[in-house]
């Protein structure tokens, strides 16, 4: 392989060439975007030389053209999501954009072609109606991309060795290091690749011939890959396959970007049984566990997971934990065991079979399967929190390792114990060890600290034992789904052997002989290879010190793609902290002022990465908490006063919109919208675009009617968030009610007695003032909430109801039990509904459901409501945010509109209404749909209006 020294490459002319063919806005060369790339989920940091986002297969090729011509290695990136250093690079870094999502699905789901931008489980979720899935299912499958899971071969707790990428894929787009696309799915271009690349594929042919014909390699090929095992390229493609196409295409399976760029896949699909049932069998030792592992082998479980006591341990107090898990005695292990089956009848034969299975073993207690959604579900809580229960409890500074192994199942039992032990001998005590028990695939998990030479040689004297260990005690897997990357790469040549290691460096020769593509990876000749580039961890701020750098959150996140991602925020931050603590005051000003904008201004704050975190960081937090010292004693001075006088804030509220509407109608609404454009570039975006689908203002509030103390109607107390009380409907919107007054008109409909809080309008639920950084205006003011939540409910014996999603969601975390609101979506959906009549609408409607109602678990309830309500509902895949974040869609309208790119292609013909819970996304639904969103309040309203009209008319027809 070639060696490329970085300061042989004239990278201000690789960057010349580059701009000459992306557009400037997808080549990064910042301080702060370079840093933000330079991470994956591994314990690595490199950082490019340029970023480029590609577009398609030609601009791919391109790039390729470009780093041949001036010896740059690249490296290819999908989710980053990989864990041994696969996706970080030190020269050019080329990041899939954010197209690459295409996605067709043949044969009735028999197959899928995919491209490498699509998530793992937007594939399953696209083949759900056929009752289909793909075999690949890591644990990242909900981040993770196509590209990527192909690239490392991923495969997970169900996937076993049989439905892998490398035993399901069937056909391939490959764009080799040359830049040579080649179709396998296409004759043509079959026929003109064994034309043009005639040497390649005789080399590859022959490599095959040349294993085949060595029979104790072949069998040694073919016996480690019995087992989980993506150390090295895939050599079982030579003793697989004679086709040289077959066999390449097999290659570029795990081999993470080192031999070519996967551009689309079609898979074999397989079945996904709908029904399924689990059991937690409890062991008192590994041995007895491992015994039920090989007997279970043979019936038809989908999953075993092993967990040792250790694991258990780390979890058994966690909220939500089954009780049989605390207390155990030490050395206990356990199985969870999961069956699948076409219908129910099937389920219960298999978990007979696998009931008679186990009256061979000696579980702690009889097993007890269950089909229940709920108890299964707690089941597999345990699983899943254990990677999190590690992370969580680390010493800040220090960084979560996740190791995957595998051995020959007869082996499992002293492995495990063998491993155990070895944690214990290099000082890991934390250690937990769990896994893919079918096919002898173990993790062990563990905190390391690179922070001092020591640790670092520690590190490395427990890889060296695990390495003897696993190959030559056990003849193991050193890497048995997680790829080998840059962690492995110095212990390929061990684990195989130099002749098959040769054949490695053969393979690499023939695709890549430049040696140009993600160098490093997989093969490497420096024995202290996984010792350098160690990525830093060092303390930053609580709220963010746990963060593992796993991309869990990415997908989530408005902001993906524009500026920065949470991972990608809290990666700048801690290095921005590093550099404050090491008195690097030049650099950090530099990241600093990139970060003020990327960072801090373009963040939603909406909270959904928090829900996806393995361990519950809230990347918003800390966002919020930088705009509160950035504010400075000023603005926290103004923040207070406006706290204090909110009534005469949405009073200007009021007339600034009123004032705007007036302009409107005198010079014209085009006029308007070309004048607030140029008046906001004029004063350097700091004035708010006015469009269309900016609200009107509402009528200067009345007082609220008297509540008559001896009416027999049902009583609830209403809290209109202020949004909808200062913001009536857009300009373009023939509505005329705002939300107060259609929510209270509904409200007398079903039949209750509304109530309002005294000092309605100098109340605000805190939101606003908690997005702006003012934690201490909006305690006090989510207090002042509370005061007069506790008169208006007597205490909270009337139900409270609050009209706004994020006001329902900070109420509800603030607030003691008995005063939390119930927001307007749980209350239509289990009060109103089915009491009220409805005439759903014919046509289409869209929902949108806000970052709030989803961390409020309420969107299959508003799901509900509009299904309710309207004939066809349309939730528009692929937007998690809307990004107009309360005032972030006035100043920084390009979140919103980044965030809702996909909104109006998406939406189909005849769609003109909208609903959501929260009047300030309304205004961004309704600018990028081109018709008005409302509240989902104004959906139920109208359709319980017009089923009072049709009985009105059925009526007036019958009396006539």
């Amino acid at each position: 392989m070639t060696d490329h020294p970085a300061s042989s490459i004239d990278y201000s002319a690789v960057l010349a060439a580059l701009r000459a063919l992306l557009p400037n806005e997808r080549i990064f060369t910042d301080p702060l975007r370079l840093l933000a790339y330079g991470t994956d989920a591994s314990f690595y940091r490199l950082l490019p030389k340029v970023v480029v986002e590609v577009a398609d297969e030609a601009e791919v090729a391109r790039v390729l053209a470009i780093c041949r011509q001036y010896r740059a290695p690249v490296t290819f990136r999908a989710a980053g999501t990989s864990l041994s250093g696969q996706a970080v690079s030190e020269s050019v870094l080329m990041v899939l954009g954010r197209g690459w999502t295409g996605a067709v699905i043949e044969a009735k789901g028999a197959r899928i072609r995919l491209q490498p931008g699509v998530i793992g489980a937007e594939a399953n979720r696209k083949l759900a109606g056929f009752g289909r899935k793909i075999g690949p299912d890591p644990a990242s499958i909900d981040t993770c991309k196509i590209g990527g899971i192909a690239a490392n071969n991923a495969s997970g707790m169900c996937c076993g060795t049989s439905d892998n990428s490398y035993q399901t894929v069937e056909a391939m787009r490959l764009i080799l290091a040359d830049g040579t696309l080649v179709d396998t799915a296409d004759a043509r271009s079959i026929a003109r690749f064994r034309q043009t690349h005639a040497d390649l594929l005789a080399g590859l042919a022959a490599l095959g011939r040349r294993v085949r014909a060595n029979a104790a390699l072949a069998a040694r090929i073919r016996r480690k890959y019995a087992i989980k095992n993506t150390t090295g390229y895939s050599l079982n493609a030579l003793v697989d396959y004679d086709d040289p196409l077959d066999i390449l295409t097999h290659l570029l399976i795990g081999s993470e970007g080192t031999l070519g760029f996967i551009a689309e896949i079609t898979y074999r699909t397989i079945a996904e049984h709908p029904a399924k049932a689990s059991a937690l069998l409890l062991f008192a030792d590994i041995a007895e566990a491992c015994r039920a592992v090989t007997l279970l082998k043979a019936t038809p479980v989908s999953a075993v997971e092993l967990m040792d006591r250790a694991a258990l341990r780390s979890v058994e107090d966690k909220p939500g934990m089954p009780a049989q898990i605390r207390g155990l005695a030490p050395g206990v292990a356990a199985l969870l065991v999961e069956t699948r089956a076409a219908d129910s009848l099937a389920l219960q034969a298999n978990i007979e079979e696998i009931g008679q299975t186990l009256g061979a073993v000696t579980p702690l207690f009889p097993p007890a399967f269950s089909s229940d959604p709920a108890v299964y579900g707690t089941l597999w809580k345990i699983r899943k929190g254990l990677f999190p229960a590690v992370g969580a409890v680390r010493a800040t500074g220090t960084t979560v390792i996740i190791e995957d192994v595998a051995f020959p199942i007869e082996h499992l039992a002293a492995a495990t114990v063998a491993l155990e032990r070895l944690c214990h001998e290099h000082g890991y005590h934390e250690a937990i060890l769990f896994g893919h028990a079918l096919d002898g695939n173990l993790h062990f998990v563990f905190t390391q600290d690179f922070g001092s030479q020591a640790e670092i040689d520690r590190y490395a004297a427990f890889m060296d034992a695990v390495g003897e260990m696993v190959v030559k005690t056990y003849d193991g897997s050193l890497k048995a789904e997680h790829g080998t990357g840059r962690n492995m790469a110095p212990f390929v040549e061990m684990e195989w052997g130099s002749e098959a290691y040769g054949l490695m460096g053969e393979i690499k020769a023939l695709l890549d002989p430049l040696g140009l593509l993600n160098p490093g990876v997989i093969l490497n000749g420096d024995p202290r290879a996984h010792l350098k580039n160690l990525k830093p961890l060092p303390a930053a701020d609580a709220l963010i010190d746990k963060c593992i750098e796993c991309g869990f959150c990415e997908p989530l996140c408005p902001s993906l793609f524009l500026t920065l991602s949470p991972r990608q925020r809290i990666t700048a931050w801690r290095e921005i902290a590093r550099l404050e603590s090491a008195g690097a005051s030049a650099d950090k000003a530099a990241l600093r002022d990139l970060y003020d904008y990327q960072g801090v201004d373009t963040c939603a704050a909406c909270g959904l990465c928090g829900t996806v975190c393995p361990v519950g960081i809230n990347t918003g937090a800390l966002t919020t908490q930088i705009r509160g010292t950035r504010r400075g004693p000023t603005g926290r001075r103004i923040g207070r006063w406006l706290g204090r006088h909110f009534a005469a804030t949405s009073a200007l509220t009021r007339l600034g919109l009123g004032s705007a509407a007036l302009i409107g109608r005198t010079i014209g609404e085009g006029r308007l919208e070309t004048a607030s454009a140029t008046l906001r570039r004029l004063t350097g975006n700091r004035l708010p675009r006015w469009h269309r689908a900016m609200p009107k203002a509402t009528p200067t509030p009345t007082p609220p009617l008297e509540t008559a103390n001896n009416s027999q109607k049902p009583r609830v107390v209403y809290f209109p968030g202020c949004a909808g009380r200062a913001m009536g409907p857009a300009t373009n919107d023939p509505t005329a009610l705002p939300l107060p007054a259609r929510t209270e008109a509904l409200l007398r409909r079903a039949g209750f007695e509304v109530i309002y809080p005294e000092g309605l309008d100098n109340l605000c639920c805190g939101v606003p003032f908690e997005s702006a950084g003012l934690a201490d205006v909006a305690a006090a003011k989510t207090a002042e909430v509370a005061a007069a939540l506790r008169i208006a409910s007597a205490d909270g014996t009337i139900p409270i109801i609050s009209d706004t999603s994020p006001c329902s969601l900070r109420l509800k975390q603030h607030l003691e039990e008995r005063l939390r609101p119930q927001d307007a979506v749980e209350f239509l959906h289990d009060h109103v509904l089915g009491h009220l009549p409805l005439r759903p609408t014919p046509g289409p409607v869209a929902i949108h459901i806000t970052c709030s109602t989803q961390r409020m678990g309420l969107g299959g309830k508003m799901e509900a409501l509009a299904a309710a309500c309207a004939e066809t509902v349309i939730r528009p895949p692929g937007i998690p945010c809307c990004g107009f974040a309360g005032d972030r869609g006035f100043v920084q309208p390009e979140l919103n509109a980044h965030a809702l790119r996909d909104l109006k292609a998406s939406l189909p013909e005849g769609c003109a209404e909208g609903y959501s819970s929260n009047r300030t996304c309304e205004i961004g639904l309704s600018q990028q749909a081109g018709f008005p969103y409302r509240s989902i309040i104004d959906l139920v309203a109208s359709r319980v209006e017009a089923a009072d009209q049709q009985d009105q008319e059925t009526t007036t027809t019958e009396q006539a």
